[in-house]
């Protein structure tokens, strides 16, 4: 990434937890000067009193991005330290779960470019994907350099309005856990058939992470790979006649589980 703008200009990381130094640590890795880069955080880590960047510090004039990382429930208190950039050409991008543009536009100006993003949590070993829409002062310009700061947790992709925000909470915003539950449903499964508890999970742990590769990088879809491995009166088959059900199976569960995802992310965000 060119990160000439930011450089010349500053960035500013408000809050700095698992997310934030997760980001920090891809930009620093992919060369960003950590002079650059003002953090404002409490309790600094022991690894981002080392990382160079300018942490506590007196804040730069007019910073290009500055990136919203702190928990929703903080950001009434540390924002309003930030309204000085608003409506301005300092972007904001938030990462801030449930808090919606809006609520951003009332406390920084409703002039203020403001990006709002929905990363998920494998964004901390850099396998995230982060869903991103801007207001009406954002351009497209300021879109690009949000997507290519963002890209260092992960894939991005573009919303074409922000209620889509609330599906993508529901799919890969909460997405992760309902794998995780996956997981332990397997071994657990596993071990009822007369596994050692540890050798099940094992097996669960890496067939869900070898099968999420082999979908991220066949050219097949994931209907397509599935059917490559179910033999006619197989196993895989007596297994998935259970699991694709049309009334008990996962199907209509998972579509009951997004569901109620989408809609808590809706009613977080009307307060």
């Amino acid at each position: 990434m060119n990160f000439t703008q930011i450089e010349e200009r500053g960035l500013v990381l408000l809050g700095c937890g698992k997310m934030g130094s997760a980001m920090l640590a891809g930009w620093l890795a992919g060369g960003l000067n950590p002079q650059a880069v003002w953090v404002q955080d409490p309790a600094p880590s022991d690894w981002l009193q080392s990382s160079g960047v300018q942490i506590n510090a007196p804040l730069p004039q007019a910073p290009a991005v500055v990136l919203v990382a702190v928990k929703p429930q903080l950001m009434a208190a540390a924002l309003p330290d930030m309204a000085s950039f608003g409506n301005g050409d300092t972007l904001f991008v938030s990462v801030a779960a449930g808090t919606p543009i809006s609520a951003f536009e009332k406390m920084l100006g409703a002039q203020t470019p403001i990006i709002r993003a929905m990363p998920n949590t494998p964004a901390a070993i850099g396998q995230g994907i982060t869903a991103i829409v801007g207001n009406a002062q954002t351009q497209v310009a300021q879109l690009d350099l949000a997507s290519d700061l963002l890209q260092a947790i992960g894939e991005v992709v573009r919303l074409d309005s922000e209620a889509q925000i609330d599906a993508v909470t529901g799919v890969s915003g909460s997405g992760p856990a309902y794998v995780f539950h996956m997981i332990e449903a397997m071994a657990a499964a596993g071990a009822a058939q007369g596994l050692p508890e540890a050798l099940a999970m094992q097996l669960a742990k890496a067939t869900v992470a070898g099968a999420g590769a082999l979908a991220m990088r066949s050219d097949d879809s994931p209907a397509q790979l599935r059917v490559n491995v179910t033999s006619p009166n197989g196993t895989t088959q007596a297994g998935l006649e259970v699991l694709m059900d049309e009334k008990a199976g996962l199907p209509n569960l998972m579509n009951k589980t997004v569901a109620a995802a989408t809609n808590r992310s809706k009613e977080l965000a009307r307060g």
